[in-house]
């Protein structure tokens, strides 16, 4: 049910469920906001470059499954 695997280069391996490996960006409510440009940090919405910055820092993956900023992107 889970599997460990090298999801950035340089890091440990992580853990994920073996149905969710993959699928971040089709759950997360980032990919279709209009506030999300992870392209160019400043002009990125704040939170998602704070959630990255931990993403970075410990080696995780957090997609955002609820947020009170979002704008559908269309």
């Amino acid at each position: 049910m889970y599997k460990k695997y090298v999801h950035w280069e340089g890091y440990s391996p992580v853990f994920v469920r073996s149905d969710l490996k993959g699928k971040h960006q089709e759950y997360c409510l980032c990919w279709n906001c209009l506030r999300f440009r992870p392209e160019n940090r400043e002009e990125n919405c704040h939170k998602a470059n704070l959630l990255y910055a931990i993403d970075v820092a410990f080696g995780m993956t957090t997609p955002v499954w609820e947020c009170p900023d979002f704008e559908e992107n269309k």
